[in-house]
């Protein structure tokens, strides 16, 4: 079974993860067009950082920064290498929506890459319903940069509805 739980990006296991997560960054995508956080990054204030694990073994992470009262960006979704394709992804994901919905958000936005290397990240957050919207939140116009974005519902008895 697979928990997902609000955890530590400190945690030894995770700092192996988001250094593995940086390093193919950087090699997928030039250094001005790395958006990833460390685990000093993911630490920070207004953001909530998640992992799924099974018996206590790291299969993933991904986190929810707010922007504003309104929204939140997608920060840091990864999955280890031996748990890919198995759905974990998509399970971290729909947690993620499903805390920022009921955290009253109205909007969810995130930024990837546009090499092909991101596609199969593309894909999932297009069958969640992210569509390709301007660059947000300071973030520049970048070729290698694609933003998406999320309409959220309003949720009676939100923090924000």
């Amino acid at each position: 079974m697979i928990q997902i739980m609000v955890d530590d990006p400190s945690r030894e296991d995770v700092q192996e993860l988001l250094g593995e997560h940086l390093d193919d960054m950087y090699a997928a995508s030039p250094a001005g067009s790395v958006h990833a956080l460390d685990h000093v990054g993911l630490a920070g204030p207004g953001i909530t950082f998640w992992t799924a694990r099974r018996a206590g073994m790291l299969l993933g992470c991904g986190a929810l920064k707010e922007l504003t009262p309104a929204a939140a960006e997608l920060k840091s979704m990864r999955t280890t290498a031996s748990s890919r394709r198995q759905g974990v992804a998509t399970r971290l994901l729909a947690v993620l929506i499903e805390e920022a919905s009921q955290r009253g958000y109205r909007r969810l936005y995130l930024e990837t890459g546009a090499q092909r290397f991101f596609a199969p990240a593309r894909r999932l957050y297009s069958k969640y319903g992210f569509t390709p919207c301007g660059p947000f939140n300071g973030y520049r116009p970048d070729p290698h940069s694609v933003f998406m974005t999320l309409g959220l519902p309003a949720i009676p008895g939100s923090e924000h509805s």
